[in-house]
């Protein structure tokens, strides 16, 4: 899943990535946060929506009439799932919204209905999720919740007639863009060159588009490195080459941050009066003093009053040290790492991307050119269908999934990762060759399996609650690969018996066969939000994020038409937390990711994890010592140990007793270096949530 609302979902469970998009999880969501297109003669552009390999996944045609009304219709189908949208707008003579409309599906099925119009100086819009009404004076934008890509073309048309390179938005916010890089591409009569600008106010980080050159530029292409390239009809050969110089200007748009935020401590640090939590244990230890040196932890000692010389000094004031959290079920994007880090997480299991994509971000993260926490990568395995997830590898035979398997475990990945269309008759030889590699096996339960049949094939863990569930709802004609693989879940849960004896026997098979569960619950709170209602996920701290995200986070994903199913979804959610406390209360291996929104989404998760049953000291140690042993680096990572990394979190309370603490993180240590989370937060537009400890200069070699 990923970071904006309704999102295009990639390879994840039901996508929304504030993500912060796909790792980019490109999300309808984050071309909802950016804003419609301008007309100008009446034409009709057509455009191609290509996934992973250059596969056609949707289409968008723009079609400018000489009324001045605009239609849009916009298709996007990836991975079983996408929106379906028709638009009409007309523009103002500052080319800003004069009415918009937007009917159609979400991602995941919710309806989209919304609407936009402004008389002289009287804004009002009303979506399924919120309205409001405003008085404005001048020029004002406003962003629709669930637009086309199309909408970035106003954007950059009504910018680039500001003089003061300002755009104010509506309901509020204001856009700015700045030109980073430049492309020719195409010949003859069809060259065009091109501009990449960087559209930042909205969101948590730069949204990047290419544009014309013009005297009023519109939007040429949208390209989501890795995942997603939206091109004019007759340009897709272009698309590789604009995607190539796209991560360039990304690229050193990103070391500028890392530069900027990172806070280098070589030689020896003292983190001085701390309680180090002992996530073997699962138990807080005295106060302690933790000496570092050059990213590794050299001593651990009784807290001192005179302790010993060191380069840095960290005052622990008392406060909790815990090792780096794990996020187990991320697809990471070169802009997730500053709220990966800023929320302690220090090490990601990349759960499927683009190969290559994900093989240079693993490098740029060693090299300290990118803000990024380890990478752990899950080869990612699909099979061949109309519905498959084009990343990774997609096979057909054995052979191509034994091919794939080698691949995989020459580039070090320790696992891979079976998807919805993977051929069932092959997972059980699959998997005992990725076994004898010594390699890990998990996945989404292939379509017309159940559950326990992937345990018994090999599975060594199962990623998401529905999967697991969806064995008691599925038989052999069941597809899997549609929206059914949410809405079965939803809608029969809240029935299911969990004393039953096909419940009990299959949490004894995942207790037999030590399956460890990834449920990423938190993630699954999109069953039963309504719109207007705040996602779960950040509804309790919705007043730190910026408003634009705070109202995308109002829109609901599923189709809930009535109170009674509302209700039942909301039960069904409930009993998939309490099925989550079952299994971990009877054995079954528990670890935490959570295929979302980063950072925040994980903090939700352990909260989830609290109300399931769990102890707070036992939930620290499924998100730090379970992450470290099933992502196999726990003799490097996942305890605070003489030897080990020091990656470590210093939190501004006690999450051992309230977890909701795990939010308040003072200061994050990784590689030798320091982060400041409220520095990172600031930076993309977050309120923070702790005041920073600062590492001091000390006294000694």
């Amino acid at each position: 899943m990923h970071a904006t609302r309704h999102s295009f979902a990639g390879p994840g469970a039901p996508a929304r990535r504030g993500r912060v998009v796909l790792a980019v999880r490109l999300s309808l969501g984050l071309f909802a946060l950016l804003l419609a297109s301008g007309a100008m003669a009446a034409e009709t552009v057509r455009y191609v929506a290509l996934v992973h390999g250059g596969k056609q996944a949707g289409h968008e045609i723009v079609t400018h009439g000489d009324d001045g009304v605009t239609h849009v219709e916009f298709v996007f189908k990836d991975n079983g799932r996408g929106p379906e949208l028709k638009e009409q707008y007309t523009l103002a003579p500052d080319g800003t919204f004069a009415r918009y409309q937007a009917k159609g599906t979400s991602t995941f099925g919710a309806p989209v209905d919304e609407s936009f119009q402004r008389e002289g100086h009287q804004a009002q819009w009303k979506s399924t999720s919120d309205h409001g009404a405003q008085a404005v004076e001048g020029t004002a934008q406003y962003t629709p919740l669930g637009g086309s890509p199309e909408a970035i073309s106003v954007a950059i048309s009504a910018l680039s007639k500001r003089a003061d390179g300002k755009l104010p938005l509506l309901p509020n916010g204001t856009l700015t863009m700045r030109k980073v890089a430049e492309a020719t591409i195409g010949k003859a009569d069809r060259q065009r060159h091109l501009q990449l600008l960087a559209l930042t106010g909205l969101g948590f980080t730069p949204t990047f588009a290419w544009a014309t050159t013009d005297a009023t530029p519109r939007m040429f292409a949208f390209i989501a490195p890795g995942f997603l390239q939206l091109m004019p009809e007759g340009y897709e050969a272009d698309g590789d080459a604009l995607e190539a110089r796209q991560k360039e200007a990304e690229s050193q748009a990103l070391v500028d941050l890392q530069q900027r935020l990172l806070h280098p401590m070589p030689g020896s640090t003292l983190i001085c009066n701390v309680r180090v939590f002992d996530s073997e244990h699962a138990r807080l230890l005295q106060p302690s003093d933790v000496l570092v040196r050059d990213g590794f932890i050299a001593s651990i000692d009784p807290a001192s009053a005179t302790p010993i010389a060191a380069d840095h000094v960290v005052d622990g004031k008392n406060r909790v040290l815990l090792p780096g959290l794990f996020d187990m079920h991320a697809h990471f994007s070169a802009w997730d790492g500053g709220l990966h880090l800023a929320a302690g997480i220090t090490s990601i299991r990349d759960m499927g991307n683009d190969n290559a994509t994900l093989q240079q971000l693993i490098a740029d993260g060693k090299t300290g050119k990118l803000m990024a926490p380890h990478i752990v990568p899950a080869g990612f395995i699909e099979g061949e269908s109309q519905m498959s997830a084009r990343i990774g590898f997609v096979i057909k035979d054995l052979d191509g999934a034994k091919k794939a398997v080698d691949w995989y475990h020459a580039h070090g990945y320790p696992q891979i990762k079976i998807y919805n269309s993977f051929p069932k008759d092959l997972v059980h030889d699959t998997a005992a060759y990725a076994h004898h590699y010594g390699m890990r096996v998990s996945g989404h339960v292939p379509a017309f399996m159940r559950a326990q049949d992937a345990v018994e094939q090999g599975y060594d863990e199962i990623q998401h609650i529905n999967q697991l569930l969806l064995n008691f709802f599925v038989d052999d004609k069941t597809d899997t690969r549609t929206l059914q693989r949410f809405y079965l879940p939803a809608e029969k849960t809240a029935d299911l018996d969990f004393d039953s004896k096909p419940v009990q026997d299959f949490i004894a098979l995942l207790v037999s066969h030590t399956t460890v569960i990834d449920p990423t619950l938190a993630t699954f709170e999109f069953i039963h939000q309504r719109d207007g209602e705040m996602s779960s996920i950040v509804a309790d701290i919705a007043d730190h994020l910026p408003p634009d995200v705070q109202r995308s986070r109002r829109a609901a994903e599923m189709d809930i038409p009535d109170d009674a199913t509302a209700a039942r979804y909301a039960k069904s959610f409930d009993k998939m937390v309490e099925f989550v406390g079952r299994a971990y209360k009877a054995g079954v291996p528990l670890e935490a990711g959570t295929d979302e929104l980063p950072g925040f989404t994980l903090q939700r998760e352990l909260e989830l994890y609290v109300r399931a049953g769990l102890t707070p000291a036992q939930v620290l140690q499924v998100a730090t010592w379970n992450g470290a042993k099933f992502s196999r680096v726990l003799d490097d990572r996942g305890s605070i140990a003489i030897g080990k990394r020091a990656d470590l979190v210093l939190v501004d309370g006690d999450p051992t007793k309230d977890i909701s603490d795990i939010r308040k993180v003072a200061l994050v240590l990784k590689d030798g270096n320091a982060y400041y989370p409220s520095e990172i937060d600031t930076a993309l537009g977050i309120k923070p949530f702790a005041e920073p400890e600062r590492v001091q200069t000390g006294a000694g070699k």
